[in-house]
């Protein structure tokens, strides 16, 4: 019987972290004129051995992205490479990108596939009843294998054939395809302004599975006509720009993952949990690293691409930073912080300046985020409070640039459609919730976010839940308004007197928040003021933003309801979905399709 790992038998700061290679891309020019077309990857999907734990310990099994590479370190090719999380892809404005996605996953997944819930299902199980559910290991072998997969480029903006559609999926070979398949082969046009994204799975009702197992990476896109951008502009070595994308694991004691084999109403779903959190932070697939930094400044990409898991940071010493760009681009303006909470699906930029400290000086990355956040028990600073480690060198400091005061033209809207007035919910079973929803409604339930291309919506989001969502749009950025308390217990009594007790067979009728508003709105946060494409829907609070269909930098003069300024038909295709970022919740009803349309209907 496989015993679980003691995570404070874990050597904190023993690996060094690794900071991901680049992909190579085939670059396919013009034979006439030499310009540049595309840039093209052949990107593999293999299950292989990982050190993840210091050295003497087990290597463990995952899943990862593979192709060919570049070091950034020592600036050579690696040929078949493969990692967890992936490679990067280090992409420029304007060029597109195409991929083709190769699934090679032919073992049986190593993780629980609750077949209770709506998922891929790519032997047509259907239903299955949670009696006819074995205990895991091995569980139902026909929802054990084969493994599906999807990709979305997270923050992208593109056709939703290429955007990893929850049903899009496929099986080794091809052999087995969801029902909304259409091409392994994405195109990204990559027009849209310099950002950090990320692409991960996205699988229906695997999801969690698939990423927890690896299947996750950066996706920069550059704009060479930006001089934040630009070497020598502003910052001035990309060797001192550093992805960091920060997880949650646990392990057994032979190096593999550990998680949930029951769930917490089994008689329901046998192994479905509301919420996966590990007990061992890795960074860039390395167990607690650590650094050795220049005394400079550095540009890291933080990413939080945990399950569940919510991170406040800040560092031991209590060092500022100033934080650049959110989601998708760069703020209005820089601002300067010593603490940054970031949820599942979060980015930001952050300059951190370590030119002042003496050599030797080594300080820590913490973490203060309770889970579930943001009344969840606190993190235990032995493992979970602490992330990685920074060593700062014996080198005489370097010059530090200035950061400019202004970073981005960040355009005001305006909506010209009615407002958007949508709920989430949790159905409680007899020990937590069997599923969460978005208005009542589960993945199945017809499409009701049907949105104008062009035109810009006011959306409220109203949180009767006890747990904070990160909630995610594909396709488009948004711009938070504001965060405002309600009448949780008036407003879920009304609702449900409205609607009926969900999950719901039918439209919801919109109830207006209006007359259950407590107190002032708190404004939008300094460091949310840019574009960005995963919120923070707080507990007891409705939280509101603007989207706009059209592409983040368009000319506000050009939009306008029925004009579509995309670069590609958005109304084509699978269409879109939103979904809260807890991959647990996603996984289990709290994802619901939408549809851009080109006419009023």
């Amino acid at each position: 019987m496989n015993t679980t790992l003691d995570a404070t038998k874990i050597p904190k700061f023993k690996n060094q972290l690794v900071i991901p290679p680049v992909y190579i891309p085939n670059i396919i020019k013009d034979p006439c004129t030499g310009r540049v077309i595309s840039h093209n990857y052949v990107i593999f999907i293999n299950q292989f051995k990982q050190q993840i734990l210091p050295y003497g310990f087990p290597a463990t099994t995952v899943f990862g992205y593979g192709g060919n590479v570049i070091n950034k370190k020592t600036n050579t090719t690696i040929y078949n490479f493969f990692n967890a999380p992936g490679a990067t892809f280090d992409t420029i404005r304007g060029v597109p990108v195409n991929i083709q996605w190769v699934n090679n996953l032919t073992s049986y997944n190593p993780l629980p596939v609750d077949p209770t819930i709506h998922w891929a299902d790519p032997n047509e199980l259907g239903m299955v009843d949670a009696s006819s559910v074995p205990y895991f290991p091995p569980g139902l072998l026909k929802a054990q294998f084969p493994i599906p997969i999807v990709t979305h480029l997270h923050g992208g903006e593109n056709n939703s054939v290429n955007d990893g559609h929850p049903d899009a999926w496929f099986t080794a070979k091809e052999d087995k395809v969801g029902s909304e398949f259409i091409t392994s082969i994405y195109h990204y046009p990559n027009q849209q302004p310099s950002a950090t994204l990320w692409y991960h799975d996205h699988t229906l009702g695997i999801t969690r599975l698939n990423v927890l197992m690896g299947l996750a990476g950066f996706y920069l896109i550059r704009d060479y006509e930006n001089p934040l951008d630009t070497e020598g502009k502003f910052f001035s070595d990309k060797k001192n720009e550093i992805p960091i994308v920060i997880q949650d694991r646990s392990f057994y004691t032979n190096g593999s993952f550990y998680f949930p084999t029951v769930g917490i109403n089994p008689s329901i779903h046998p192994y479905w949990m509301p919420e996966f959190f590990g007990d061992t932070i890795i960074v860039n697939g390395k167990a607690w690293p650590n650094l050795n930094v220049d005394r400079c400044q550095y540009r890291f990409r933080l990413l939080n691409g945990s399950n569940a898991r919510f991170y406040s940071l800040n560092f031991s010493n209590n060092l500022k930073f100033v934080q650049i760009a959110c989601d998708d681009g760069y703020l209005a303006k820089p601002v300067t912080l010593n603490s940054l909470t970031l949820a599942p699906g979060e980015r930001a930029d952050i300059i951190v300046d370590f030119s002042s400290f003496s050599p030797g000086t080594k300080i820590i990355l913490k973490n203060y985020a309770p889970a579930p956040f943001p009344t969840g028990d606190d993190p235990n600073f032995d493992t979970v409070g602490q992330i990685m480690q920074f060593n700062v060198s014996c080198f005489k400091p370097l010059k530090s640039y200035i950061i400019p005061a202004k970073l981005n033209n960040i355009p005001k809207l305006v909506p010209n459609t009615p407002k958007r007035t949508l709920v989430l919910f949790e159905v409680m079973g007899e020990n937590g919730p069997t599923e969460v929803l978005l208005n009542g409604q589960n993945w199945s339930s017809p499409t009701s976010e049907i949105s104008l291309v062009g035109s810009t919506e006011e959306w409220e989001i109203v949180n009767l839940t006890g747990d904070t969502h990160p909630i995610h749009l594909h396709l488009v950025g948004f711009q938070i308004s504001s965060r405002q308390a309600f009448d949780v217990e008036k407003y879920t009594d009304d609702w449900i007197t409205t609607n009926g007790m969900p999950p719901l067979d039918h439209p919801t009728i919109t109830l207006p928040v209006t007359d259950y508003l407590i107190g002032d709105p708190i404004p939008t946060y300094a460091n949310e003021i840019g574009f960005k494409d995963t919120v923070r829907a707080n507990p007891g609070e409705v939280t509101t933003f603007l989207v706009r269909f059209a592409p983040q930098d368009s000319d506000g003069t050009s939009v306008k309801p029925g004009v579509n300024l995309f670069p590609f038909n958005p109304s084509l295709g699978p269409g879109y979905v939103w979904h809260c970022h807890i991959l647990d919740h996603e996984d289990n009803e709290m994802m619901r399709p939408y549809r851009v349309t080109l006419n009023k209907d």
